[in-house]
């Protein structure tokens, strides 16, 4: 390697390497002394578009880009066949042999280079050379031809993703045509390339685009002629051996999300995230690139796996929500406690809040004793500074939670002449204001953090079906039913869903807990005890509302009625309303009267 700059450790050193045909330019940041990062970048890129993840890796890594044959000031071949893959990985293998003579070295690549990498960890030509991968925006050519082909022979959903693919992959064919691609480039692309990164949200500067934009994209475009039809009509996929950790960006335009997951089939031990981010996620997500791939290499050097990297992990398989962290709102009996041991026994980490600390506790030990992790913690929903100080104690000791299930709620019975302006004010404080205030602060933290996530409403049947005898509570729960459709449409560009959960009846404390308007004393008391009952010989356990919670998260379903009259009463309230509003009329006093009798017995 023929040195061209300083030598200082911490500093940017950079340098030529001669790599037989043709010489590479590399650049070294931090301390050599390090574990080693090789970035290798994409078309039509240069090692340039590295420059602000480069930056923040140096502190932890001794940081290694370099100019792939034919881009930046590295030099080309003379042939599109300088351009296969396996003298691309002989160019990888000089630069790793030189930067990184004694150790394996991590490995992070983007689009094509991405490609290069999972060339080199698919064959033994780099075995013990490489200590884990991180691949973005670049599925194996093998891998991905392979499985589309697996899936579209099968299901209609599979020629569906073939056909996505195929639209968004349309240049690779273009690539093909003689002389037209470089033409375009040379009649004025390569000129305006700056001008379509601005339009895809990507700001340029100096470097990216490289001052050689139109020579490197024309020079690129060896790279698919000499690799891409051989591989594709005849693809031989590898089991991939090192670690790999695949982040596959929501908005890439050019690869599917589905095509990027062809790697579960190849690689064992395999780590999945998803960043909403565009195809140039290093030029727009370098904080949050430099924070995943530091923690997959410290795993895979030896630390213990992050709550984040267990979320991550795709060897989880019977534990869905392995690694996620769940914060659930009135955790303390019924539903509340029914969702966090759901949650906890598929894996999740659960924050259990409730008013009564006594109840957190024990759901928090009700967990542990069956080998989960439960934080409890006293909160009253119905304080806003209560529940910014709980907000900010679970992002501040835990992190961000992936799913929040805002679940506390009262009922108030009795017609709407005997509601007073106390319990409509205490009701929308917790039924309304509490919901709220956990979509507000939690929806913040979730679009913040930019990793999607899932925002849980415990609503009713009530919501969409009416009664005389609970007009404040039905009034409640049908706001927090639309609240959630609204905010679904706001929150679903970053990723996040948001579901309306509607029970019908169910068996918990809800009946002895319910306060009956213009009753009290030993009168409240008997039809606390009949409404007790009356939910006691419905038996519906809320372990089934809980698992309905579980799917709804899994499937992102907005809307949800658990058990046959919640179902019932939704499908007649969309197709029939009006035999609901006098169905409605007859539940009176009488209802209330018919519970007090019920308790005497």
């Amino acid at each position: 390697m023929d040195s061209t700059g300083p030598a200082t450790p911490h500093r940017v050193r950079r340098s030529r390497l001669d790599a037989g045909d043709v010489k590479l330019a590399v650049t070294q940041r931090g301390d050599p002394a390090q574990p080693t990062v090789v970035l290798v970048h994409g078309y039509p890129d240069t090692q340039a578009v590295w420059d602000e993840l480069a930056e923040l890796l140096e502190a932890r890594f001794h940081v290694v880009s370099y100019d792939v044959r034919g881009a930046g000031a590295s030099t080309a071949p003379g042939s599109v066949a300088g351009y296969a893959f396996p003298l691309l990985i002989a160019d990888l293998e000089a630069v790793i042999r030189e930067v990184s003579p004694d150790q394996p070295v991590h490995l992070v690549g983007h689009d094509w280079g991405s490609l290069q990498c999972w060339e080199a960890v698919s064959t033994p030509r780099l075995a013990g050379r490489v200590a884990s991968f991180t691949s973005m925006c670049g599925p194996s050519i093998d891998q991905a031809t392979a499985w589309l082909r697996h899936r579209a022979l099968r299901t209609p959903r599979g020629m569906a993703d073939l056909a996505n693919q195929l639209a968004k992959s349309w240049y690779i064919g273009f690539f093909q045509l003689p002389v037209l691609p470089e033409s375009v480039w040379r009649g004025g692309l390569g000129r305006s390339w700056g001008r379509v990164l601005a339009a895809g949200g990507i700001t340029p500067r100096p470097g990216h685009p490289a001052d050689t934009i139109t020579q490197d994209a024309i020079n690129g475009i060896s790279l698919y002629r000499a690799n891409m039809p051989r591989r594709m009509a005849r693809p031989h996929p590898a089991k991939v051996d090192v670690p790999v950790q695949v982040i596959i960006a929501t908005g890439d335009r050019f690869i599917a999300e589905q095509t990027q997951l062809s790697a579960r089939g190849y690689a064992p031990r395999l780590w999945l995230r998803r960043a909403r981010a565009p195809h140039w996620i290093p030029r727009t997500h370098a904080a949050q690139l430099a924070g995943w791939i530091t923690e997959f290499a410290e795993h895979v050097d030896g630390a213990p796996a992050t709550r984040e990297l267990r979320r991550a992990d795709s060897s989880r398989g019977r534990q869905p929500f392995g690694g996620y962290l769940v914060v659930v709102t009135g955790a303390g009996s019924g539903i509340g406690r029914s969702v966090c041991l759901a949650f906890a026994a598929n894996g999740a980490e659960v924050v259990a809040a409730d008013l009564n600390p006594d109840s957190a506790e024990r759901t928090g030990e009700l967990i542990s004793a069956r080998g989960g992790l439960a934080y409890p913690y006293q909160v009253d929903v119905t304080s806003p500074d209560g529940m910014d100080r709980f907000a900010s104690w679970v992002r501040d000791t835990h992190g961000v939670p992936d799913v929040v299930v805002n679940n506390a709620g009262i009922a108030i019975a009795g017609s709407f002449l005997k509601h007073t302006e106390e319990d409509w004010q205490r009701i929308v404080d917790v039924n309304l204001l509490g919901v709220t205030r956990g979509c507000r602060l939690f929806g913040t933290q979730m679009v913040e953090r930019g990793q999607g996530g899932h925002i849980v409403n415990i609503a009713s049947a009530a919501a969409f079906a009416p009664t005389a005898m609970l007009p404040a509570y039905s009034a409640t729960k049908a706001a927090v039913r639309m609240l959630s459709d609204c905010l679904g449409a706001e929150l679903a560009p970053a990723g996040i869903g948001v579901s309306a959960i509607c029970p019908g009846f169910t068996n918990t404390g809800i009946g002895q807990a319910t306060h009956y308007a213009g009753t009290s004393g030993e009168t409240e008391e008997r039809i606390r005890a009949g409404a007790t009952k009356a939910f006691r010989m419905r038996n519906f356990p809320p372990e089934k509302v809980a698992l309905a919670v579980l799917r709804a998260v899994l499937d992102n379903r907005p809307l949800v009625p658990v058990n046959a009259e919640a179902r019932i009463t939704y499908a007649v309230s969309r197709v029939a309303p009006g035999v609901l509003r006098r169905l409605a009329a007859r539940s009176d006093e009488r209802s209330i009267r018919r519970l007090e009798r019920l308790g005497r017995r």
